[in-house]
């Protein structure tokens, strides 16, 4: 295995171990990789892996705001602390089980590549939940939803990714669905559809709930092209025990700098529903980044806007709300622009067909530390 160097931590692709598990085929007559012979299902594994992930953020979502509604209310950092702790166990216990070679380091090559995704990671969680202080609900989602169109962006620019036309205008669409549904005040000014029993906020307030909107799209961007220049080079869950350690460690910090108390159980619905955050949140997080794992990321993240769809049949069934006309046409579109994104035949690279086949070549040299999972 080569030595990897600065430049080539986001471009790697030819290392023996191999992570992922996605299927190729191989012609017999002159070994080229054929594609065309995959199912529809095979062919977009990493999509509809992210569109699941995104079930299971909302059944998160819809959790944390029922656990909002208890007495006394839980902090977000709080969460944070005891979703990702809930997370990280799990991944040490899976990896301790299944044999998966470096569980706490992680594998060499990449480990600066997974701090990253660690970091950016938090920035993009706790961004969000920083925005709910001042902004309403329908504001930090469409907000906080560019993150699409800015990873996109990011890896075209630093991973040399394809980005068509066709792919950033179905992303702008999508955007527009994530607007009609959400009908933010800024856009559509103060309208009853807006959450009430927000506090009222200053203007400089608010303009703070922006800035932490664009601190979470910022660091999600960095998270998810992260996940992408890592690729199959490490198992998911490496992935994301960078991911929960470093939430657990910095929101753990930020309670002690800033004396935030801890609030303890005082029903087992409270913890029932701690847990629940905590098992969404992990079957969220993994599939999301098997999902990026083998997707493009301009591809990728537009299967994120189907969270969307799901909140608001999620908030239907458990708070008795009623979609408007937009909201359904916001869904429409979202789900359509999805649609076209996975109908359309995704486009082989140069780097990927070159990563297949250099992993077919090295498969009799795979031991069981490298081995492919």
């Amino acid at each position: 295995m080569k030595k990897s160097t600065p430049e080539s931590l986001l471009n790697h692709r030819d290392d023996i171990e191999n992570y992922g598990s996605m299927q190729t085929h191989q012609d017999h007559d002159d070994g080229a990789i054929v594609n065309e012979s995959l199912s529809f299902t095979a062919r977009n594994a990493g999509m509809l892996l992210i569109i699941y992930s995104q079930f299971f953020f909302a059944s998160m979502d819809i959790s944390v705001k029922l656990l909002n509604g208890l007495d006394p209310p839980v902090h977000a950092l709080q969460i944070i602390v005891i979703r990702m702790g809930i997370t990280l166990i799990c991944c040490e216990i899976y990896m301790a089980v299944m044999g998966i070679p470096d569980p706490i380091a992680g594998p060499k090559g990449v480990r600066m590549m997974l701090f990253i995704r660690g970091v950016t990671g938090f920035f993009g969680l706790s961004g969000m939940y920083w925005s709910l202080q001042y902004l309403s609900v329908a504001d930090a989602t469409v907000l906080v939803f560019l993150t699409p169109l800015t990873a996109a962006v990011a890896g075209s620019i630093f991973l040399k990714e394809s980005y068509s036309i066709k792919q950033a205008i179905a992303g702008v669409f999508s955007l527009l669905g994530v607007i009609l549904i959400g009908r933010p005040a800024f856009l559509f000014g103060s309208l009853d559809v807006v959450p009430q029993g927000l506090p009222d906020v200053a203007p400089a307030q608010r303009l703070m709930g922006v800035v932490a909107c664009m601190v979470s799209v910022l660091g999600n961007t960095g998270a998810y092209t992260s996940i992408r220049a890592i690729g199959k080079r490490a198992h998911p869950m490496h992935v994301m025990s960078y991911f929960s350690l470093w939430c657990t460690i910095i929101s753990s910090l930020g309670m002690f700098v800033f004396d935030i108390p801890v609030v303890y159980p005082t029903s087992w619905m409270w913890i029932l529903l701690l847990l629940m955050v905590g098992i969404f949140g992990f079957a969220a997080q993994t599939l999301l980044t098997m999902g990026l794992q083998r997707e493009t990321v301009s591809r990728g993240v537009t299967g994120m806007y189907a969270q969307v769809v799901f909140v608001v049949v999620l908030e239907r069934l458990f708070f008795g709300v009623t979609p408007s006309l937009p909201s359904v046409l916001g869904a429409a579109i979202i789900m359509s622009s999805a649609f076209y994104v996975v109908m359309k035949k995704p486009e082989i690279s140069q780097d990927s067909a070159a990563e297949n086949a250099a992993t077919q070549k090295c498969g009799a040299l795979i031991t069981p530390r490298s081995r492919i999972y």
